[in-house]
């Protein structure tokens, strides 16, 4: 039997992606290989978000290329770079075979064909109206899934490449994705993440506002899902009937990621943003006031071009207020084909670097101290997998999405994976929480 490999880089938008690929192969008689070495199908689904993407991509594709030399391997590039850079990767990478965009995934049999009986590089790149997902191809073999419910984004942040490689916002059918919630219940999932690049933007490119709001309630009735969550959400689309949902749909977990960005108003002009620091700190507040509990996360770019010393106080100022759950903190790098790409009043990188160490320092006694005050609680846990470092414990996540590690030595079965069980918190980690089955050895 013929078996593929995929490596993805990126966001959970290209997991997902993936795993759909992954989906669309098994449905053609090929299974999963467990290296590149024993794959006869290898495909590299791209980001372009940050810096040296291209680069990262090459290396990934010539590491390949001694397995295509002995013997005969097809080599796919898809996702953003694919997007972007499109023929301009045979010329660096002529044995790639397939480059094909985002919304192409769902010409994959007919790609791979293309590829068998032309004996030459085949590119799909073309720009379509919609994305389509053959949701009976789905095969997830865990107890989380990736849910895309839109593509594309019209925001145009100075510095973002999305609208560019993805597109303008498009939203998929209600039915269809509720299809695809109720059949992947049927397969044993248990929570769902609704994807969308600014999915708080669900449904307004069809002129239906509170589409999202709709789509999780109804998501919420599915017979056998537990739990919902939703990610990557702009924070000027937040509105305040996605706050309320948070207080009266029991199965939507208490965490949401709202990107900030910078804590600078200056700063989140020149990367148009189009809310102040003010804005969202009153919507940290809302969020606040109808869940107590809330995790709130986000994304910070240090060293925008033109962000001085007043700006990073700013942001550590607004970071200090919210007191993050946890971030994802980057320093600025350009994307070919963004404003920001053409902005001066560079910052050094000494500087960039600097105030990542500061933010980054800043977020780990966060974190750390949030870990530390569950300690002693109990919590329910939805079970994932076994751990793979330590016999006899279990890897789950809480509803404020922090992974725990519990202990439970008399419990070997596989049936407690898929399972919410109620845990005691032993000792809060710095990245994560050890904890001891209620009940339980």
């Amino acid at each position: 039997m013929e078996s593929f490999y995929i490596e993805t880089y990126g966001c959970q938008m290209n997991e997902a992606d993936s795993e759909y690929m992954a989906s669309i192969l098994m449905s053609l008689g090929f299974e999963r290989a467990e290296n590149l070495n024993k794959a006869d199908i290898i495909l590299v689904n791209t980001c372009s978000i940050r810096e040296k993407a291209e680069k990262k991509v090459l290396s990934f594709v010539g590491r390949v290329r001694p397995f295509k030399e002995q013997k005969n391997i097809i080599l796919g590039v898809c996702g953003c770079v694919a997007k972007q850079e499109g023929e301009k990767l045979l010329g660096k990478a002529p044995y790639i075979d397939m480059i094909f965009g985002p919304y192409q995934i769902n010409k994959l049999p007919e790609l791979l064909s293309r590829v068998k009986s032309l004996k030459k590089p085949v590119i799909a790149l073309d720009d379509e109206a919609c994305f389509q997902r053959d949701v009976n191809a789905l095969v997830y073999p865990g107890v989380r899934a990736f849910i895309p419910i839109m593509q594309g984004c019209n925001n145009f942040c100075s510095y973002c490449i999305v609208p560019y490689v993805r597109g303008r916002e498009v939203s998929r059918e209600e039915e269809e994705i509720l299809y695809e919630v109720k059949r992947l219940a049927k397969l044993g999932v248990k929570e769902v993440m609704l994807l969308g690049q600014n999915v708080n933007s669900y449904a307004l490119d069809r002129g239906v506002k509170d589409g999202f709001v709709s789509l999780i309630e109804k998501v919420s009735k599915v017979e056998g899902i537990e739990r919902i969550r939703f990610t990557t959400s702009h924070p000027k689309d937040l509105t305040d009937s996605l706050i309320n949902a948070f207080g009266y749909i029991d199965k939507l977990c208490p965490h949401i990621h709202l990107p900030v960005q910078s804590g600078s108003n200056k700063v989140l002009s020149l990367m148009n943003r189009r809310y102040s620091r003010e804005e969202y700190l009153e919507k940290v507040y809302k969020l606040r006031k109808v869940c107590p509990e809330i995790s709130i996360t986000t994304d910070i770019i240090v060293g925008f071009p033109g962000e001085d010393d007043r700006d990073f106080e700013d942001t550590l100022d607004l970071y200090k207020q919210v007191n993050f759950d946890s971030a994802f903190s980057f320093k600025f790098s350009p994307r070919p084909g963004t404003k920001a790409s053409n902005m001066t009043n560079i910052v050094p990188e000494e500087i960039k670097q600097s105030r990542l160490e500061i933010l980054q320092e800043l977020q780990k006694s966060i974190t750390y101290d949030k870990n530390k005050m569950l300690e002693n609680k109990i919590l329910p846990v939805l079970i994932e997998s076994k751990s793979k470092k330590n016999e006899g414990e279990f890897v789950g996540r809480t509803p404020c999405f922090r992974v725990t590690n519990i202990i439970c030595n008399n419990v070997k079965s596989l049936d407690m994976i898929g399972q919410i069980v109620d845990v005691k918190i032993l000792k809060g980690l710095k990245n994560s929480l050890k904890a001891q089955l209620v009940n339980g050895d």
